[in-house]
């Protein structure tokens, strides 16, 4: 039954270029495979977008941008809020074809769905609230008017651990500000994307305001997008690694950037914490999306007080996961995106295995085709293993143990990382201090998960610049221009 769904599926998805409202082939006949990393089989081939298509998207994009900056507030506003009610009517068909590109589980996939939706709804409501401001100046005399204008094309590079969701959190705000997009995503899975162009036109997003370019070749089509004179804005999730270059791409035409890079997220335990709720939300923060996120929990910092037993419940918990391919029914935890990243996850735990942490469970690539890693759990994980330096994106869990709470915060803020922390404590008065003390954009206090549409989502240090969702996340897409009027 699921290879029936799987070829129903694809039959439909699109596999083209989508430049100026129009499907078409790259300009060379380049293609790619899209790879189901369950069964490591081909899913579709997909057109590889070349450096002429690059700059075809942007004049798209430039030549809907006069009319789309000034379409009325409200009627950009309810084309999302019909975006927003499209893909919430498609839910499951999304969700499958998330699963089947990338592996995540259906609940996991659902949940992203979910989620990417609400971005075209908080955005259909920011897009008439774009307020601006008048006061007088201090010398007197004359005022000072102050509006936010569509800082212009805009391009959005997408990561694939969220094909959906990154998509909508980048493009909602774009368009509730103005702004036209050429979105390039990840190669790994640039189906999502593509069903998502359709949903837009079929919503009432006029031609050459949302272009898609899919492309393997993706350092030469990016750097192409950023060298065009009608691109005002790049904005990028993804590795720091690839984030740095943007960035000196952007740097070279003073691009307006928002970063949304790594993360080694710590997680407290204090002595103190009520253990069930800190398992609870430590399989929250570590397993949403199979640990292939950003605010995936990276590191377990537990007092020696209450070690023993959060480590025991851990792995309990984590050897109850379910384990199969991400599409079908009953799967928790699918297969990581590819074999890379298997291979990266698997050499972290041999890292930390061999420096004397203790297995409480999982720890072994399994005999099976797809890109599979168990469930992990590791205890005394020794300070100078990778793990501890590194982004897992897997669902490994090393713990650490300490004694102090100063210890526990010296140690969460010794990463050239801060994108979001979590802790869990009785004590509010406690939270709130660690919380304070801790250098990241977010923190979860006694919660395994913070992103909301309606909350600024972004870190400090390595972990980027600026922020998305909020009333922030559209500000990204706009230039403040003031006016000196008397009158």
């Amino acid at each position: 039954m699921i290879s029936a769904d799987i070829e129903l599926l694809t039959r439909t998805v699109p596999t083209g270029l989508f430049i100026g409202g129009t499907w078409g082939e790259s300009s060379d006949g380049a293609t790619f495979d899209v790879i189901d990393p369950a069964t490591e089989s081909v899913v579709r081939t997909v057109s590889s977008a070349s450096t002429s298509d690059a700059v075809a998207a942007v004049d798209a994009a430039a030549a809907a941008l006069p009319s789309w900056g000034k379409t009325a507030p409200r009627v950009r506003s309810e084309i999302l809020r019909r975006a927003f009610e499209l893909i919430t009517e498609r839910v499951e068909e999304l969700a499958f074809l998330i699963s089947l590109e990338n592996g995540k589980a259906l609940p996991d996939a659902r949940a992203e769905v979910r989620y990417a939706a609400e971005f075209f709804r908080w955005y259909s409501e920011e897009a008439v609230r774009l307020a601006g401001s008048l006061q007088t100046a201090p010398a007197g005399g004359y005022r000072i008017v102050v509006q936010h204008e569509p800082i212009g094309v805009a391009v959005l590079v997408t990561p694939w651990n969220y094909p959906a969701a990154m998509a909508t959190r980048k493009i909602g705000p774009a368009l509730a500000a103005g702004c036209t997009v050429v979105l390039k995503p990840a190669s790994d899975t640039p189906l999502t994307a593509l069903v998502l162009a359709d949903l837009l036109t079929e919503a009432g997003v006029p031609p050459g305001v949302v272009n898609v370019v899919p492309a393997r070749r993706s350092g030469a089509v990016v750097g192409t997008l950023l060298a065009q004179n009608a691109v005002r804005k790049v904005s990028f999730t993804g590795s720091t690694e690839v984030g740095t270059t943007l960035l000196h791409h952007a740097a070279d035409r003073v691009l307006s950037s928002s970063m949304e890079l790594g993360g080694n997220a710590p997680f407290l335990v204090f002595a103190d914490a009520d253990v069930d709720a800190a398992v609870g939300g430590a399989m929250l923060a570590k397993m949403r999306n199979g640990g292939e996120a950003c605010t995936a929990a990276n590191r377990f910092y537990v007092h020696e007080r209450v070690a023993d037993e959060f480590g025991q419940r851990f792995a309990a918990a984590m050897e109850g996961v379910r384990v199969g391919p991400g599409y079908a029914e009953g799967t928790e935890l699918g297969p990581l995106v590819n074999a890379a990243a298997r291979e990266k996850v698997a050499s972290l735990v041999e890292d930390a295995l061999e420096r004397g942490a203790r297995t409480r469970t999982g720890g072994a690539i399994p005999d099976r085709t797809g890109y599979f890693y168990p469930p992990t759990v590791l205890d005394q994980v020794p300070a100078d293993s990778s793990i501890l330096g590194e982004e897992i994106f897997g669902p490994v869990a090393p713990i650490v143990r300490f004694s102090q709470d100063d210890e526990a915060i010296a140690l969460a803020n010794s990463t050239e990382f801060g994108l979001v922390s979590y802790l869990y404590t009785r004590d509010l008065k406690r939270g709130m201090r660690a919380a304070e003390a801790l250098q990241s954009g977010m923190v979860g206090l006694n919660r395994g998960l913070v992103s909301d549409p309606s909350a600024p989502f972004g870190g400090v240090k390595l972990s980027g610049l600026g922020r998305e969702g909020g009333h922030e996340g559209m500000l990204e897409y706009t230039e403040a221009k003031y006016i000196a009027v008397d009158w």
